[in-house]
């Protein structure tokens, strides 16, 4: 795996496994951003092995002046608020994609609050110099239709503000169950909040003393169902993964209902079997945009006709989800229609798919996750495969144990 490419194939096709997965980054990041705005003791279990959250937490640690969130986007916005809100002067930097994603809907709303926030090189995107807060505002408008990324950085720091915050979102509002976790995670630790009318109000207060073990990530389950999607049969467990989930991602159960998985809840976990799928295919992704990738591959593979909706914020993520889509999924044959910002369509194939697969992942690990399955249909290359190390660095450990051959 020292290599540019590995090679993926199952020789059986059918797989009984059972699978420990990856804790969830996007809960580790927001509860060691509130561990450390609390003035309380916090105990934090099962922390994400993810680069993202070691990122986050080498950083929190960090004393320089000048620190670089590498490619990690909740890491830069969290952090972001996080530094202002405790009127810490400090450079935020991060790779060339980085630098290339946006983050001025974010900083407008600091600076209206009380922020002094300077760009370093280019308007509207890190790096960043944050000089100093002091708080002007307690009430801002946000647009909902971009990040709630954005919108979670706000609400975490708003308990710990002099006068605490009243956030409106404008709608329509994208990602809604990344929101709902983040007030759920502050909840967890004694802060209380309105959220009503698109407008969430949240008094100054104190984060209580408490202890939270983080959930499996269900981003991560997504792989297993396409695996089971795309087998001859398999039984795969999931342990740990929970039925009440604060993950929105936990839709990749009712989604893969109409795409061939079963998905039974059991004790401390689940268990995926391989069913009966339709022909076609249509979901709006707004509240789920990190699931659109896996999908999109299942439905091309399986050859069946897709539209994929509500994948405005793919353009702005590691890469261009949607070009790198578009461009890696027409290898196999079918054809991708773009439309616009928000849609993708998959048409089914004519021909048989082609040999040598090779697939690019634009140093985005969820296009080397998502397409890793399509081994179950033949022998395939993904490059650069050590990117999974963003959010699943065992991934091609659990492929081989798996009895997939990964060389």
């Amino acid at each position: 795996m020292e290599s540019g490419s590995i090679k993926i194939y199952h020789p059986f096709k059918e797989i009984i496994s059972t699978i420990d997965l990856p804790s969830s980054k996007s809960e580790s990041n927001r509860v060691l951003i509130i561990k450390n705005l609390s003035q309380k003791k916090i105990a934090l279990d099962n922390l994400s092995s993810a680069r993202d959250t070691q990122t986050m937490i080498k950083l929190l640690k960090a004393k320089s002046e000048v620190i670089d969130v590498i490619d990690a986007g909740t890491t830069m916005r969290f952090l972001t608020a996080y530094f202002t809100s405790i009127n810490r002067k400090i450079t935020i930097t991060g790779s060339k994609r980085m630098q290339e994603r946006p983050i001025h809907i974010l900083i407008d709303a600091l600076r209206w609050v009380g922020a002094d926030i300077s760009y370093l090189k280019k308007k509207g995107f890190p790096p960043i110099e944050i000089k100093g807060f002091r708080q002007e505002q307690s009430y801002i408008k946000i647009p909902g239709n971009i990040s709630s990324q954005y919108i979670s950085a706000l609400m975490m720091i708003a308990p710990t503000l002099p006068n605490g915050l009243e956030i409106e979102i404008i709608p329509p509002i994208l990602s809604l169950p990344y929101i709902k976790m983040t007030l759920s995670l502050m909840k967890h630790f004694g802060v209380k909040y309105e959220f009503e009318n698109h407008a969430i109000s949240i008094k100054p207060q104190e984060y209580q003393e408490g202890a939270y073990k983080i959930e499996p990530d269900w981003s991560a389950a997504s792989y297993w169902y396409s695996v089971v999607a795309l087998s001859k049969s398999s039984e795969i467990r999931l342990n740990g993964l929970r039925k009440k989930s604060f993950q929105g991602d936990q839709e990749i159960a009712q989604i893969m209902k109409d795409l061939g998985v079963k998905t039974s809840f059991e004790q401390d976990g689940i268990r995926l079997r391989k069913t009966t799928y339709g022909e076609s295919f249509q979901f709006n992704f707004s509240n789920c945009p990190d699931l659109a990738q896996t999908v999109a591959v299942i439905c091309a593979a399986k050859n069946i006709n897709a539209e994929l909706s509500g994948l405005q914020s793919l353009r702005i993520k590691e890469t261009d989800r949607i070009a790198a889509l578009k461009a890696e999924i027409e290898k196999l044959g079918n054809k991708v229609v773009v439309d616009g910002d928000e849609k993708i369509i998959i048409h089914k194939r004519e021909k048989k798919l082609p040999d040598n697969l090779s697939f690019k992942t634009y140093e985005d690990h969820r296009m080397a996750m998502a397409f890793a399955p399509l081994a179950l249909l033949k022998e395939i290359s993904i490059q650069n495969p050590k990117v999974v190390e963003k959010s699943y660095p065992s991934f091609w450990e659990d492929f081989r144990r798996a009895n997939f051959q990964v060389n």
